[in-house]
């Protein structure tokens, strides 16, 4: 092959690549869920403006041989000290999420802090939503909604996630590409993890592999701040004293 070929081969295989992603991540956007899960209202969606409507949304669902009950405390406990329960090497410093429900962490409540803004909307047992109120994603100004939801299905549970987000012009646009691939990738790992978690270890609060140390870095390296002000994570990590403040300026919890 001469140098053009060359060229013409690669370029060629890039294209293919590039075809592939585009596929595959649509594809991953709507992982499991039905027609019915991606078109229902959620409460995160209720949270943009007109200043800020969305631009893209993403719902994904998995079906998990346990009750809402059973179901509920892992869901609630995500990114708030016990992990996200997906590539912990790159979503959690590397530390391994819990593998049970962790013993010190408080029931969620509106206004406790996280890695991806604070907690908005909750109805103990069902739904939660975060909001992301204004984060800047590859130079592009965003704003991102969240959605837990857990109901019955048969009997067990049916979880569905969706994450919404509102960003305008190019650069919103070319983030939004990257987003998705990346989003899809952890998304998918986050439910399937959560789903073998769940089945195989059901409601157990202790984990004879790795006993609780009381660090409350042990299962998550983000920082998360609940509403009394306690916190769990490594302190100063992810900009959570700045979610923090946006609750508080949101009214959702007093100033210390």
């Amino acid at each position: 092959m001469d140098a053009m070929d060359w060229v013409l081969w690669i370029a060629a295989l890039a294209v293919a690549l590039l075809v592939v992603v585009v596929v595959w991540t649509r594809w991953a956007m709507h992982w499991g869920a039905t027609s019915e899960e991606r078109t229902e209202p959620m409460p995160g969606t209720s949270f943009f403006t007109e200043a800020h409507p969305v631009s893209v949304v993403m719902t994904r669902a998995v079906s998990i041989d346990q009750p809402p009950e059973v179901v509920w405390p892992w869901v609630a406990q995500i990114g708030r000290g016990a992990g996200w329960h997906s590539w912990d090497r790159l979503d959690n410093g590397g530390r391994r999420s819990a593998e049970h429900i962790v013993s010190w962490i408080p029931d969620a409540a509106v206004g406790d802090a996280a890695a991806i803004g604070y907690l908005r909307h909750l109805e103990p047992g069902k739904q939660l939503a975060w909001w992301t109120p204004g984060v800047r994603f590859l130079g592009a100004h965003c704003f991102a909604s969240f959605d837990f939801i857990v109901r019955p299905d048969g009997s067990g549970s049916r979880l569905i996630t969706r994450i919404a987000a509102s960003g305008r012009g190019f650069v919103a646009s070319c983030a939004f590409m990257a987003f998705r691939l990346i989003d899809s990738i952890m998304a998918i790992r986050q439910l399937k993890q959560l789903k073998r978690r769940i089945e195989t270890y059901g409601d157990r609060t202790e984990d004879p592999e790795r006993p609780e140390t009381g660090a409350r870095d042990q299962f998550q390296h983000y920082e998360t701040i609940f509403v009394s002000g306690e916190r769990a994570g490594t302190p100063g990590t992810q900009g959570t004293e700045t979610w923090r403040r946006a609750a508080i300026e949101a009214g959702l919890i007093k100033a210390p």
